[in-house]
């Protein structure tokens, strides 16, 4: 008898034993967790920069021969650049909007400029409207006491779309403003408010294929021995768009091509050059060690790579494929991270680093995922991201770019099914979904897992019609 209590004593005590290790484990754990979860800046202020309509490919860090982008490059040089980040949308209107709500744009429902439009109703898109319960960042960062401005270059992120929702301040005079302006406009504001938390979101659409430039405009990057029909105008730029959109395409020489990339690429020179006049600014404001700054843009744009100009149409990753970079005060920079993310990311990114809470409406918006610890780790993973476009009601696709590669587009009013093995075809030149069914068909219940429960019916062709972005459409 004593035999067996001393033996039920020890296995009682062993039990004890391991319980208490477990116990004192997990707690370990859970304390390294917490730790690793603390925010890498407390409280500290949030500006985004927007380089509208900026291709990822065009960025000189990553990896573009010609030096376009000296300011952004610096900050990257100090920060985490992600080089397979993917807009949520190619257009604007709908592609801030999702980086400000967290949402995909057949969620929030600003996909178009016009939510209808007929002879005889024409009901501009907005938030409030459409999607009355969903908040926008600055609305999150209102509620946790900062200052919030956002200054723009008006069109696709017009107040009038809701996109002022949560602002203190909110410019949006100039139509297809400069970066110049707008950074006018905030360093304004900043003078008032850099004493306390603040957030800002600074935009211009220098790069812009709608921005005008000066008359005989010779930017560094236009090839000097150009004798073609061209001169640079917007207005030749809006016709190429339109031509390209009418036709299926548009036939232009080399040389024509060439001016038109050089044109591009001295636009986003001159929107560099002007955010770092804002920067210098900024810097002497001595708040830079307690500001965190991401720079990105909405979406690309086409420049015959496909035979159009512009965006909106397509989802090719000229349009779709952007920068990405996050500068955080203590975070050691240079850093350049090639797995795949999403714009929509941004958001909860943003509150894991500055340590606030977006309340339950906003958590329950979030899409993306917190890019955290791809910002303090390397255990980093790429993703499926997925994308979309109703441009103008004139078209309707439905797009996944898998973390292994390969991107496929669903476009709804015709059916059509395109795949395409970025690995091995970049340029997104040879659809190969007639020879890989099976591989089109996981991905296309891959597109209809994110999207049909947002209401999005696959089953059927869907219709088009007229919408307009531009006065002188839909009449």
């Amino acid at each position: 008898m004593t035999y067996r209590n001393n033996f039920f004593i020890v296995g009682i005590f062993i039990i004890l034993i391991i319980s208490l290790i477990l116990f004192v484990l997990f707690f370990k754990f859970s304390d390294r967790n917490e730790i690793a979860k603390a925010p890498l800046c407390p409280d500290c202020n949030v500006i985004i920069v927007a380089y509208d309509a900026l291709q990822a490919a065009h960025v000189s860090h990553l990896g573009y021969e010609k030096e376009t982008t000296p300011a952004l490059d610096v900050l990257a040089g100090k920060g985490v650049s992600f080089s397979s980040a993917v807009s949520a949308a190619s257009w604007t209107v709908p592609s801030y909007m999702s980086i400000f709500t967290g949402l995909y744009p057949s969620e929030h429902k600003v996909v178009n400029k016009f939510s209808t439009f007929n002879e005889d109703q024409k009901v501009v898109s907005n938030l409030n409207d459409l999607s009355p319960n969903v908040q926008t960042l600055a609305q999150v960062f209102k509620a946790n006491g900062y200052a919030t401005g956002g200054f723009t270059g008006d069109a696709g992120v017009h107040s009038q779309f809701g996109y002022n929702q949560g602002f203190d301040a909110y410019t949006d005079e100039q139509a297809f403003g400069s970066m110049e302006n707008s950074s006018q406009h905030a360093l304004e504001w900043l003078s008032g408010n850099k004493d306390k938390k603040f957030f800002m979101f600074l935009h211009g659409y220098d790069s812009h294929g709608q921005f005008k430039v000066p008359e005989n405009y010779k930017g560094r990057f236009m090839p000097s021995d150009y004798n073609g029909q061209y001169k640079g105008t917007n207005e030749e730029q809006r016709q190429l768009r339109e031509a390209g959109l009418a036709n299926g395409s548009i036939d232009l020489a080399t040389e024509d091509v060439e001016f038109w990339r050089g044109w591009y690429d001295s636009k986003i020179r001159d929107a560099d050059d002007r955010f770092a006049g804002f920067l210098d600014e900024f810097n002497k404001m001595g708040i830079k060690d307690k500001t965190v700054i991401i720079i990105l843009s909405d979406h690309g744009t086409e420049f015959y790579e496909h035979k159009r100009f512009d965006h909106g149409f397509s989802l090719y990753d000229e349009l779709v494929h952007v920068p990405l970079v996050f500068i955080v005060p203590g975070i050691s920079g240079g850093k350049i991270i090639n797995n795949q993310v999403s714009t929509i990311d941004v958001a909860p990114t943003i509150f894991d680093i500055i340590g606030i809470n977006p309340g339950e409406q906003y958590r329950s918006q979030i899409r993306g995922k917190s890019l955290f610890e791809c910002l303090i780790a390397e255990n980093c993973e790429s993703r499926d991201v997925f994308m979309e476009t109703d441009y103008r009601d004139y078209t309707h696709k439905r797009g996944v770019r898998t973390a292994d590669g390969f991107k496929f587009v669903f476009t709804l009013e015709s059916g059509k099914r395109e795949l395409y093995d970025l690995n091995s075809d970049p340029e997104e030149i040879n659809d190969i979904a007639d020879q890989n069914t099976g591989k089109v068909a996981i991905l296309e219940q891959k597109a209809r897992n994110v999207f049909e429960p947002l209401g999005q019916d696959f089953s059927k062709l869907w219709g088009v019609g007229c919408v307009p972005v531009y006065g002188d459409q839909c009449k």
